[in-house]
Formats: structure tokens, C-alpha cells, sequence
């Protein structure tokens, strides 16, 4: 009996090379195979680390067909690697599908951890980075894309999604109408020559972008809008916001000193 091999998914660098791990440079020279989304851009990287390794094209338009042709060779005792252009796979890339397979054939899946383009531009964000959604990339489709705007207006957390250069304007104008002049920051062409982080309204941010570049945009939660908005007021007006929700005096200042991320204590001193 064939011993099944493993799929190995292979994290790639987002634009500097040297970004690689020595454990993905490993694994992509042991293994038998390697399913690139882009075989040509793919061959640049192999290249560049003396890496010769037989490629087969897996992306999103072949990935049902091409995943069952993998899982075969898998199941027969070869070893494969997974990689994108750019990044971990499965993240807005093809991998999703075959772990799914891989998964009820009883195959060996294995992360090569790397770069991960929406958790590097999170960290340097200066965005709350406790709580996040992602949402990739939005919907072409009028409806699906309204229907997913309409979620974010109302999400809590940071929002984090990606979008193309030639729609960049259109959304942040979209995000503007629909969010209102909401605090963003979009991270620009991240580890290249030309990384940048824009931060600021929409508006701000609409003036300052030049677009052309790979582009993530992160746009500041629901909550901590309005809970910014709420400690502009001053606290008889905080108290009063409150109290209009037909809130009694103790749950006013618990709310108060939530907002504020001071002590009910000190909330209550000030309105005795």
C-alpha cells in the first residue's frame, strides 16, 4: 500500500524576497511538486533561489478541476507545496479548496508560515488590532457588494479589505457615502520601495493617495467612532446622551466610565 504524501501550504514573500523563511525554501526544494496560481511569476521566485522544482498552474478558474488532479497525486506518494503569487495561501487565494478535500481523504495538510499581507498591514495601522474582520475583496456584484458595505457600516471591529488600484477611488467614495467621513488607513504597495501607510478620514485619505500599487484598506470599527464621538461631549452631555435611553443615574456612569476607560468612581465624584 502507497503511503499518502502531504500537502504543504507555503507562505511567499508580499514583494521583498528576502522576506522567505528558511523552512519555505526547505520544504519548496523537498517536495515533488509544486501548484503555483501563476507559474510564471512563481518560476521568478524559484529562480532566484536556485530552486528546480516541476510547476503545475492551480487558481481560482481551475482549483475544483486541479484539486482532485493534486489530491490523486498526493494519494499515489507525492509530496506538494502550495504557493501563490504572493502571501499565504487560502487568504483571498486559491488553497481553500483542496484543504477541504485533503481533509476528508485523511491527507496531511502542513502551514508554512510567512507573509501575510493583512496582518502586516493591521500591525503598523495604529487601528485597534484586538478585534478584526476581514473581508477580502468586496463583490463585483451591485447587490452582494451593497448588501457587504451594509455589514461594515455596522462592524464593530476594524474592517480589512483588499482592492485593485483602478477601484480604489471608487470604494473609498462608496465607504465616504455610506460610513460617513470615518477614520481609515490604507496601506500601500507593503515590503516594495514604495510602501506607504495613508492615514486619515476618508476624505483625507482620498486627497493624499496616488492610485496605483497593491492596496489594503483598513477602516476603524463602528464602535470606536462612536464611542470618540460620545468623549468629545462634554460630561454633563455624555450624561445627558444617555439619559435620554431612559438609562438610570448607575447605569449612566458605568457607561460613562466605560467610554472613557476611567474608574465609575471617578465618573461619580463629578456628579455628586
Amino acid at each position: 500500500m502507497v503511503e499518502y504524501g502531504t500537502i504543504y501550504l507555503v507562505a511567499t514573500p508580499i514583494g521583498n524576497l528576502d522576506d522567505i523563511t528558511f523552512r519555505a525554501i526547505e520544504v519548496l526544494k523537498s517536495v515533488d511538486l509544486i501548484a503555483a496560481e501563476d507559474t510564471r511569476q512563481s518560476l521568478k521566485l524559484l529562480n532566484h533561489f536556485e530552486i528546480s522544482k516541476p510547476l503545475i498552474s492551480y487558481h481560482r478558474h481551475n482549483e475544483d478541476v486541479r484539486s482532485e488532479v493534486l489530491i490523486n497525486k498526493v494519494k499515489d506518494g507525492q509530496s506538494i507545496a502550495i504557493i501563490t503569487d504572493a502571501g499565504t495561501p487560502g487568504i483571498s487565494d486559491p488553497g481553500e479548496e483542496i484543504v477541504k478535500e485533503a481533509i476528508k481523504q485523511g491527507i496531511n495538510i502542513v502551514p508554512i508560515p510567512g507573509a501575510c499581507a493583512l496582518i502586516n498591514a493591521l500591525i503598523c495601522s495604529g487601528l485597534d488590532t484586538k478585534e478584526f474582520t476581514f473581508y477580502g475583496f468586496l463583490p463585483l456584484n451591485k447587490k452582494l457588494r451593497k448588501a457587504k458595505i451594509e455589514d461594515i457600516k455596522n462592524e464593530e471591529k476594524t474592517v480589512i479589505i483588499y482592492e485593485a488600484p483602478h477601484r480604489i477611488m471608487e470604494t473609498l467614495s462608496e465607504f465616504k457615502k455610506e460610513l460617513g467621513d470615518r477614520n481609515v488607513v490604507l496601506a500601500k504597495e507593503l515590503t516594495k520601495i514604495h510602501e506607504e501607510f495613508i492615514r486619515g478620514t476618508i476624505s483625507e485619505v482620498m486627497e493624499k493617495v496616488n492610485p496605483k500599487g497593491e492596496f489594503i484598506l483598513m477602516i476603524q470599527g463602528e464602535k470606536v467612532e462612536k464611542e470618540n464621538e460620545l468623549n468629545n461631549l462634554t460630561l454633563e452631555e455624555h450624561y445627558t446622551y444617555y439619559e435620554r435611553q431612559g438609562l438610570d443615574k448607575k447605569e449612566i456612569i458605568k457607561k460613562i466610565a466605560k467610554d472613557r476607560n476611567v474608574s465609575k468612581n471617578e465618573i461619580y465624584q463629578q456628579f455628586i
